[in-house]
């Protein structure tokens, strides 16, 4: 008869009735009727199935209680008389049978947990009308199978680990008595796998298991982890040799319940931000205690959760992850999933990157699918030898390249947040977080989400740390602030030309460390000058891993707090104005369709007296004798402010040569001004601090184009751990472009400086020209191709002061969020130096001679010291004009010949 049958209530309802009126009497003749052990365990057997089947799902409907209730005490009777008949007949060794008390372990289990019986989900009235009448079943039958339990004696090894789950969720009811008398199985059945084997390994992966799905289901709570620890700790006391692995035990249960509970309070919470972190914590947690099969399943819940807001870079560093599980070979997958089963770890992993590429294409990170496009083609080109997959991959990889430089990606902003107060779960309580935005997104609109999520949150508008009062609050506090990343360079792409579609992507990508900075007063206040006593607080975070990652925040564990006094400010401030100079006129170099708006901007706030004020508000608070005498230590910081003065004039004529090429007839006479007003301030800075002069802006057409800021930065080191001199740059640069390039000459640079002059002599054929690491072959009048060296010998740099390999971290690259520590770094004179001008990558010096002078054995050592770039194309594209060629100028008394050095010395002395 099916449950669909329309008499199968009343075929209950009369089976019901039967029990009901069996005494013990009755139960023990109809024992007694079974002649064999076979018929009578069949019969048990086939009891406690039907019994459980129709207490898992009840033939009445639910809100028939009464029916549902005597049913229940009727079955429960049988239930506790079969087990006293088990008891006698099948539980000697020669006896025992496992499958038949394994059946009543599940009917009784099934019996505790089911719905019907769950009391505290009843209103009070209904609750107390059953207890009334019926009684609490869950006790009487919990009682039951503990003492059932401990009565199996050798035979409990037999239900381990498979009991496991079932007492476990037993044990989760919330009813205090139950679980105090419950929970102590548990720290039997430890005893009983370590007698048997020497550990509980087998019990604590199941229980971990079970845990992870019981609690997620909505069992367990803070009480019963609290319960759990106290009674295997008091149980543990009783074997002294056991209770180091108990308490190990108990730790380990216990940081996952904490993770499981803040798990499964915020998954039915809208804030997707909070149900991540949770997921991150107990994959994390995973990982730590080496269970795989439960890491994999977070990670691709982590998945999910960012494919639903469009994180696709969050994602694609999710499923790396796992990914890196999995190794390049034909072994088959363990079957973490169902779908995984049948693969073998190779075609896993290249599923897996597959998807993983198109996820960092959306999220516009091609350098990270640059990197596994390479490991793809790896596999196929020398392992698998499928060449078309191969060219198809490098398709792919290629377009990845040209998007890199020719894509726009904006940098996203960061943030800084604070939760502080009792009222926030733990993963987030008194802690700070520095988020990643999205394009585009405001801190206004980063925090108006951020309070949206935390309603009941009270905004702090200050940036301070707060005190103890409001971390100990039982109320909830939100601080956000915007910080700014700080630049790491990968070691590959230290001291080379590098064009800064590339390095702009690592200033707000892969960054670990950021910077809030906070102006301060201290002593007394000029109103007339305000940087005498601008002071700047510096608070420097460190995340626990680089952004981006599996995550659009990580926890800030790092938190140090630096001071810049106020000639440190200056510094910074003028280092910053001249890397946004340098910058911006690369812009406008490299694209031509640039509105010229922002250029004047920029040239006009700083050379128009009108709204100038620094070079006057500086030299009124530092270039006095009084400064000077008060801050003897700061000798070096005042020369430096003096060079980054110096070095702003060559870059404000850059960029106003610039700006008068592409300026329109209606802003002419704007221009005109800006001119007049340059003049002026280049004659006032020139004769106070000295004269720097870039090289030449020389714009040719190019079939690779070169940027001016990676020339300049190539063509001028900084040297600020200079000491001793009164201004640590040259100041002319004289040279004599009337040599003939045909003809082989030597020539002499004289650097002059306040202090005295450092002279280089650099004996080449041709003329000197400095540019990128890779040295351009320039036409003859007759197109003839001409060949091109570097070479500086040992001998001349030994009595040169020229050290370009070496230089410090934070003197290449500057950004406007980065102060360089001036005393970092030792970096040597060069032939066109500074200590100011930002993000000097290295000096490269290249010669052009005849081809007819150099023999090919020559040309063929040459080729292997450097790249070489094939001769201009006149008929490039218009936009290539953005290429600066830079020519050092030197006067030179005299010539001579120049002899092949030795081919060993060269390649030593080659950039």
């Amino acid at each position: 008869m099916g449950r669909e049958h329309a008499l199968i209530s009343r075929v209950v309802a009369c089976m019901t009735a039967i029990l009901s009126q069996m005494d013990d009497r009755h139960y023990s003749t109809y024992i007694e009727t079974f002649t064999g052990t076979t018929d009578l365990v069949d019969f048990l057997m086939e009891s406690f199935l039907l019994f459980k089947d129709l207490i898992g799902k009840h033939v009445y409907p639910s809100d028939w209680m009464a029916m549902i209730m005597v049913q229940n005490r009727v079955f429960l009777r049988a239930i506790n008389t079969y087990a006293d008949t088990m008891n006698q007949k099948f539980l000697n060794n020669d006896d025992f049978e496992v499958q038949l008390w394994n059946n009543y372990f599940h009917l009784a289990v099934a019996f505790i947990t089911q719905e019907s019986l769950q009391l505290q989900h009843f209103s009070p009235t209904k609750r107390n009308k059953i207890l009334a009448k019926y009684g609490d079943m869950r006790r009487l039958i919990g009682f039951a199978i503990r003492d059932i339990w401990y009565k199996l004696g050798s035979h409990k090894i037999c239900f381990i680990p498979g009991m496991v789950g079932p007492i476990l969720e037993m044990t989760l009811i919330p009813e205090e008595e139950l679980r105090r008398a419950t929970i102590p199985i548990f720290f039997d059945m430890i005893t009983c796998e370590n007698s048997h084997s020497g550990d509980f390994q087998k019990f604590e992966n199941e229980i971990i298991l079970k845990l992870d799905h019981e609690v997620e289901g909505g069992g367990g709570d803070e009480q019963y982890m609290q319960l759990l620890e106290t009674i295997l700790l008091e149980c543990a006391l009783e074997k002294p040799t056991l209770r180091p692995q108990v308490q190990h035990f108990v730790a380990l249960v216990k940081g996952l319940l904490i993770r499981l509970l803040d798990y499964r309070t915020v998954m039915s919470d809208d804030s997707r931000n909070n149900r991540m972190s949770c997921t991150v914590n107990l994959l994390n947690f995973y990982n730590d205690i080496n269970r795989e099969g439960m890491y994999i399943r977070y990670l691709y819940k982590l998945r999910d959760l960012h494919l639903e807001g469009e994180n696709y870079t969050e994602a694609a560093y999710t499923l790396l992850l796992h990914s890196r599980l999995l190794k390049w070979s034909d072994d088959m997958c363990s079957p973490q999933f169902e779908f995984h089963g049948s693969q073998t770890q190779r075609q896993l992993k290249e599923m897996l990157y597959d998807t993983i590429i198109d996820y960092f294409d959306k999220g516009k990170m091609w350098e990270e699918a640059i990197t596994l496009c390479k490991e793809l083609a790896e596999q196929y080109e020398n392992e698998i030898f499928d060449y078309e997959l191969l060219s198809k991959r490098l398709e792919k990889q290629a377009k990845f390249y040209e998007n890199i430089m020719k894509i726009l990606r904006p940098k996203p902003d960061y943030f800084a947040v604070g939760y502080y107060g009792q009222g926030y779960p733990p993963f987030l309580r008194n802690k700070v977080f520095i988020h990643r935005g999205k394009e585009y997104e405001r801190r206004e609109d980063f925090q108006n989400q951020l309070m949206s999520q935390f309603p009941s949150s009270v905004r702090l508008n200050t940036t301070t740390m707060p005190g103890d009062d409001i971390r100990n609050s039982p109320l909830q506090y939100i601080q956000c602030f915007t910080v700014q990343p700080v630049l790491e360079i990968p070691p590959r792409l230290k001291n080379k030309p590098v064009p800064d579609q590339i390095i702009n992507f690592y200033k707000s990508n892969y960054v670990q460390r950021f910077h809030y900075s906070r102006p301060v007063r201290k002593g007394p206040v000029d109103p007339n000058n305000e940087f005498v006593s601008m002071w700047i607080e510096r608070t420097t975070f460190t995340t626990v891993y680089k952004l981006p990652g599996i995550l659009r925040w990580f926890e800030a564990t790092d938190m140090k707090h630096t001071t810049l006094s106020p000639l440190e400010n200056a510094i910074e401030t003028m280092e910053s104005t001249n890397e946004k100079i340098l910058t911006m006129i690369n812009q406008y170099q490299a694209d031509w369709s640039l509105p010229i708006n922002p250029l004047s901007m920029l040239l006009n706030g700083i050379v128009d007296p009108a709204v100038m004020g620094g070079f006057a508000k500086y030299e009124k608070a530092f270039f006095t004798d009084e400064y000077n005498q008060q801050h003897p230590e700061d000798r070096d910081k005042l020369l430096r402010i003096k060079d980054l003065i110096a070095w702003q004039i060559p870059l404000l004529g850059g960029g106003i040569s610039l700006h008068g090429k592409r300026v329109t007839d209606d802003l002419r006479p704007f221009h005109e001004r800006m001119e007049e007003c340059f003049k002026q301030l280049k004659k006032k800075v020139e004769k106070e601090y000295g004269v720097r002069e870039l090289p030449d802006m020389d714009e040719r057409k190019s079939t690779r184009p070169r940027s001016m800021l990676r020339s300049i930065r190539q063509s001028i080191i900084s040297i600020s751990s200079l000491q001793g001199s009164e201004c640590g740059t040259p100041t002319k640069l004289y040279a004599d472009r009337d040599l003939p390039p045909e003809s082989p000459v030597s020539w002499t640079s004289t650097l002059q400086r306040s202090s005295g002059s450092v002279s280089i002599t650099t004996v080449e054929e041709g003329v000197m020209t400095v540019g990128d690491a890779e040295v351009k072959l320039r036409k003859s009048k007759k197109k003839k191709k001409r060949s091109s060296m570097i070479f500086i010998s040992e001998e001349r740099e030994r009595t040169s002061t020229l050290d370009c390999k070496r230089l410090s971290k934070k003197q290449e690259f500057r950004s406007d969020t980065n102060l360089a520590d001036t005393n970092e770094g030792n970096v040597s004179l060069t032939s066109a130096n500074s200590r100011s001008l930002p993000a000097i990558t290295g000096l490269s010096l290249a010669v052009v001679g005849g081809a007819e002078e150099v023999d090919s054995s020559r040309a063929r050592r040459d080729s292997k010291s450097m790249s070489v770039c094939g001769t201009s194309d006149r008929t490039a594209d218009r936009r290539s004009k953005g290429v600066i060629n830079l020519l050092f100028k030197s006067k030179s008394s005299k010539t001579e010949d120049v002899k092949p050095s030795d081919p060993a010395k060269d390649s030593d002395s080659h950039f």
